[in-house]
């Protein structure tokens, strides 16, 4: 099959089954493709949608998201994770506003440059806004790519990324290019999945090595394997009445800019701390421990609630505190795991 047959079903495929309703998809600009597309990296669309209207909601355009602050930002990511995305946000803000005169860049070389944006978030971003011909090369595009090509042993590495750039670049239209790289991604969403695709209804079945041998489970792309670090977390939750004390964290790790309790790898340092601090309490409680899970890391979870007898000033060396209100929530970023911890004392 030729190139151009190819991309020529992908568009009549899209046509008449693809997605076209999706909140960016609506009143489309350069702004809010790139804030769905920044929200998607490493996150399915049903779990981006409801985050994507709030987000837009509150930031419609980018003259309310430059004169906004990364805690703003922050709060309305609080639960979506891969926070350093937030951050990348609020810094291209920034730049845009310094650079761009507050309009987002419409050449290539001027997004690629932006914090967060990689090619094939920079030609999703293009093609679907302004139908300018960039390929995009989500795990979509390459799970169909590997697949259809049937090319085994796909390590996630850089000599596979260039070998499936390679080869999307030359199916890619210079016509209806915003189409076909939509349709293509939904294509894998929704036809090409990754456990039980429906080949038999797949426009490109014809010539799909995967389907030919009726093994589309032999080809994929072999993730790098990762052995999850396991850590024990104690969590302290001085709480007075209906406040809680919080800190934000300012080191670079994980919650990095978010509003987390204090944290301790042993029991004994979070002892050492409330002696530090001369925490005055009357009683304490230890919540059962719960794992939460990340990408590279499971944590397991044990909080501790103190109930202070008054209010008292912490110290706080290098870090932002504040006594979170459980009946008035302060409009702060915070990690799942937390507001999981929060769930329980209300």
């Amino acid at each position: 099959m030729t190139f151009y047959v190819f991309s020529q079903l992908i568009l009549n495929w899209y046509h008449f089954n693809g997605r076209k309703n999706l909140p960016w998809q609506k009143d489309k600009t350069l702004y809010k493709v790139w804030i769905s597309e920044i929200m998607l990296q490493q996150t399915q669309v049903k779990t981006v949608i409801p985050y994507f209207k709030k987000f837009i909601l509150k930031f419609p355009n980018l003259k309310f998201l430059t004169n906004s602050t990364l805690n703003d930002i922050l709060y309305l990511w609080s639960g979506l994770g891969y926070y350093k995305r937030a951050k990348n946000i609020y810094k291209t803000s920034k730049i845009i506003q310094e650079k761009f005169n507050g309009k987002f860049p419409r050449n290539i070389s001027d997004v690629l440059k932006l914090p967060g944006i990689g090619k094939s978030t920079a030609g999703a971003i293009l093609s679907f806004t302004l139908n300018y011909s960039f390929s995009v090369l989500d795990g979509n595009v390459k799970r169909i790519l590997i697949r259809y090509y049937g090319i085994l042993g796909c390590s996630k590495n850089i000599k596979t990324e260039k070998k499936l750039w390679n080869i999307i670049k030359n199916i890619t239209p210079i016509h209806n290019t915003g189409n076909f790289n939509q349709g293509i991604i939904d294509l894998g969403a929704l036809i090409c999945t990754n456990c039980n695709p429906k080949c038999e209804i797949c426009p490109l079945k014809k010539n799909c090595v995967a389907y030919k041998e009726k093994a589309w489970n032999r080809y994929f792309l072999e993730k790098n394997k990762t052995i999850k670090l396991k850590k024990i977390y104690w969590f302290i939750i001085l709480r007075f009445k209906y406040k809680i004390w919080m800190e934000q964290n300012n080191t670079k790790n994980i919650w990095n800019n978010l509003f987390c309790f204090p944290s301790f790898e042993k029991r004994k340092y979070a002892i050492e701390w409330l002696k530090k601090n001369k925490i005055n309490f009357k009683k304490n409680k230890t919540i059962n421990s719960f794992n939460h899970e990340f990408t590279h890391l499971k944590i397991q979870a044990k909080p501790i609630i103190i109930e202070l007898l008054f209010q008292q000033k912490i110290i706080n060396i290098q870090k932002t505190g504040i006594w979170y209100n459980l009946k008035k929530p302060q409009k702060i970023g915070l990690p799942k795991l937390v507001e999981k911890i929060i769930t329980l004392l209300i």
